[in-house]
């Protein structure tokens, strides 16, 4: 698990951060900065750091937020696989010869097609947890795509914007 304080203390700073980015932008459908924040976290800190934070976030965020079963158990499932890709993404490509500009263009594709899958996740997770009938879950899954676009828009765009500089951040505290 989490050898010293450090890390402790690190990973609950990063979980504070992702809920209040979270509620900062909770107002506004489909923005979102959680992604990037999680995402420069995981690359820079790995996977096993990540998921634990991952597991912490999708906890303690109902807290706050409020107790939906449901999303407990989307948020269960997708932050930790999420933590992995981007951990392993961040293994992969600190070993390459890449130039920094393309590295941030396969990061911003990961998280895009990660912020994707939270959506189609969702769209099974959801409508199995309350029942809904067939031509229930497709309307749901209808009503989700604009915001998934969104929010993929919002992941590619805070990614490419924000990644260099938070990984930046997190690499001098992780010394």
């Amino acid at each position: 698990m989490l050898k010293t304080s450090k890390e402790i203390a690190v990973v609950a700073l990063t979980v504070a951060l992702l809920i209040a980015g979270q509620f900062a932008l909770s107002a506004v459908q489909g923005v979102e900065v959680v992604t990037v924040i999680f995402f420069s976290f995981c690359y820079v800190f790995g996977v096993k750091r990540g998921v634990i934070a991952a597991v912490a976030y999708a906890l303690l965020r109902n807290i706050y937020f409020g107790f939906f079963p449901q999303v407990i158990i989307l948020y269960l499932a997708y932050y930790p696989l999420f933590a992995v890709a981007a951990g392993l993404t961040g293994k992969r490509l600190k070993k390459s010869g890449m130039h920094a500009a393309l590295k941030i263009g396969v990061c911003v594709l990961v998280a895009a097609a990660c912020t994707a899958c939270f959506t189609m996740l969702d769209n099974v997770i959801t409508p199995l947890y309350f029942g809904y009938s067939a031509e229930s879950s497709r309307a749901y899954f209808i009503a989700s795509l604009p915001v998934m676009f969104t929010q993929v828009v919002c992941a590619a765009i805070t990614v490419g914007l924000l990644f260099y500089p938070l990984t930046k951040i997190f690499a001098v505290v992780k010394l």
